[in-house]
């Protein structure tokens, strides 16, 4: 029902074509994520998809039919924005309805999708009460609503929970997921947060510039990104990249390796640095490493226990095996005929 299938789409604004020759398939059930820095092109790709900006070239494909020059009401999407866009005078309950109203649905079936969409994102106590009167995490939860008692074919979220503080935003990604398991309906999401990709996407898309870096599970990127974009971009906090004699010993241009695969000692170890900040977060501390003559800093997660204070020296050395090895393009060494 949902499946979306991009077929050498170009987007361009005047003689700027900001989104090159593009071709991806979203699967019918899917959640997959567009993820990227600011600028990189992927809510204008959304923007694409659901019909709010006009495709310059190449096909838009929704359930078998092109839908590249369909009007945005015609192509069965429901689109979520980063702005809830409620109706301050109006109950959760006629926001809710103000889609079916539109489209002249009878109000027994209006009233049973309401009730569907209201026990589905807990508001149901809320139906009588106006925006005004709720959090930014139940009017956010009321704008989801509205889009889905649409009963589209395909939900597409353009940054949802940017607006809403850390606490909200991790509440609202575990809504958002559960959300999507329980209707088993297609998501196409829009972050430039990495942490929301990793934590809800079944395929991330990264993008840069508007092309597309790499496709993938999130632990398919974690664990093999396909060059040092990729690399740097997904995990928190970023990989470390040392170039240099020390990445040449290693057969490569560059290296990467991850906070956590690295193992550290007040005695002894392959590299030497000394502790500039420590992050003690409870069950993880993360310590920011100066003076190593390898990088600027190097950033080490270690166990949460673990006594260590600015100044401290550490020895580190990397699980040779979690390594990642980069060529002099950028590119993942497995991915050139080289051994990771």
């Amino acid at each position: 029902m949902g499946r979306i299938v991009l077929e050498k789409v170009v987007k361009r604004f005047g003689q700027a074509e900001v989104i090159p020759p593009l071709d991806l398939t979203i699967e019918d059930g899917e959640f997959t994520v567009f993820v990227g820095p600011s600028g990189c092109g992927k809510s204008t790709l959304l923007r694409l998809i659901a019909g709010l900006e006009d495709v310059s070239s190449g096909r838009i494909v929704i359930d078998g039919t092109d839908a590249t020059e369909l009007a945005p009401a015609k192509r069965g999407l429901a689109m979520v924005f980063q702005s809830y866009a409620l109706y301050p005078h109006m109950t959760v309950r006629r926001n809710i309805a103000f889609p079916m109203k539109m489209a002249g649905m009878d109000q027994a079936e209006q009233d049973r999708r309401i009730a569907k969409a209201a026990e589905a994102l807990n508001l149901t106590d809320y139906l009588d009460r106006k925006p005004g009167q709720l959090s930014g995490g139940q009017r956010q939860r009321v704008a989801i609503g509205r889009a889905i008692v649409r009963e589209p074919q395909a939900f597409l979220f353009d940054e949802p929970l940017s607006n809403l503080d850390a606490a909200l935003r991790v509440g609202m990604r575990l809504e958002i997921s559960e959300l999507h398991k329980r209707l088993n309906t297609t998501m196409i999401y829009v972050t430039h947060d990495q942490v929301e990709a990793m934590t809800m996407a079944d395929k991330i898309v990264v993008l840069r510039a508007g092309h597309i870096e790499q496709v993938g599970s999130p632990l398919d990127l974690y664990r093999t990104p396909r060059n040092l974009f990729v690399a740097g971009f997904i995990g928190s906090p970023r990989m470390n990249f040392i170039d240099g004699a020390e990445a040449a010993k290693h057969g490569a241009h560059t290296i990467g390796i991850r906070p956590e695969h690295m193992e550290v000692s007040s005695t002894s170890g392959l590299w030497k640095g000394r502790v500039g900040v420590a992050e003690h977060l409870g069950s993880d501390t993360f310590i920011h490493v100066h003076d190593t003559g390898l990088a600027e800093t190097m950033t080490i997660r270690v166990d949460g226990e673990v006594d260590l204070h600015h100044g401290d020296t550490v020895y580190m050395t990397p699980r040779e095996e979690m390594l990642h090895r980069f060529d002099a393009q950028g590119l993942r060494m497995a991915e050139v005929g080289v051994p990771a």
